[in-house]
């Protein structure tokens, strides 16, 4: 969870001082020269001040309104949802990510006492796929190291697809943000040839106009889309970290019931 509020906090950071920096770019430098001769200090003191405290929101909603309602309010349900998801991933996924060394010693503590139930126990009352996996093999114990063996195969794949829930999801949005960005564009770049041939000029102001507005769609697409792909692989590699866990703990815990068979089942 640190590292994800870290890297949100980064791209805050970076689409913050971006806007700052078009926002800066969008002033000539005669118009910036003539208003700062032109101003008090000040009036320059005070405009300096509401930039610093509201710019950047108020900059966010009128690149909001001037990409049209429709197109970057279903960008903004896809980066809702997107997020929705990921921190559903990232709380199951952080909840299952548990010490199997510790949990796999007290079942092996047990088991070397000949004490079944006890390990059912501690499987039980442990959260995890790990602790499932061994649960599972524990139940199957009286029917040998073989039929564990299966057992702990077949229901770590269970446990994978359990991981792997809902990132289908998530993908989805990645790819869905940058396609409504572009119809957007496509639709806005439409509208921008309606208006050049209803006022029967080329006008410049009309043409950049229209293609900027069109344009705005595409950005927030792309930057929704490049967030949920950070997310997405913070997910993948909690993911894999957990399933080689589950691996080791696999192997370790077909040691312990091959010493509890040769230890109990051959007296």
């Amino acid at each position: 969870m640190k590292k994800l509020f870290a890297i949100l906090a980064i791209f805050g950071l970076m689409s913050v001082g971006l806007s700052s920096v078009l926002m800066a770019q969008e002033t000539t430098p005669a118009e910036q020269t003539e208003a700062v001769a032109a101003a008090p200090v000040e009036t320059a003191s005070a405009a300096v001040e509401e930039t610093a405290n509201g710019g950047f929101h108020q900059a966010l909603k009128t690149k909001f309104i001037e990409g049209g309602a429709s197109f970057m309010s279903l960008i903004m349900i896809a980066l809702i949802l997107g997020l929705a998801f990921s921190l559903e991933r990232i709380i199951y996924l952080s909840l299952a990510d548990v010490d199997p060394d510790a949990f796999l010693d007290k079942v092996g503590d047990a088991l070397d006492r000949g004490d079944v139930e006890a390990a059912k126990d501690i499987s039980r009352n442990t959260r995890g796929p790990v602790a499932s996996i061994v649960y599972q093999g524990l139940l199957r114990l009286d029917q040998g190291a073989d039929v564990v063996e299966r057992s702990i195969v077949s229901y770590g794949g269970v446990q994978s697809g359990l991981l792997e829930r809902n990132l289908s999801w998530i993908t989805l949005f990645i790819a869905i943000a940058p396609s409504l960005g572009f119809l957007g564009t496509v639709v806005g770049m439409v509208q921008a040839f309606d208006d050049i041939q209803r006022a029967g000029d080329m006008s410049p102001t009309i043409v950049a106009g229209g293609m900027k507005v069109a344009l705005i769609t595409t950005v927030g697409g792309l930057i929704v889309a490049l967030i949920l792909q950070v997310i997405y692989n913070y997910i993948l590699s909690k993911m894999e970290g957990i399933l080689n866990k589950m691996e080791d703990a696999s192997i370790k815990f077909l040691d312990q019931v091959i010493k509890y068979n040769v230890k109990y089942k051959n007296l």
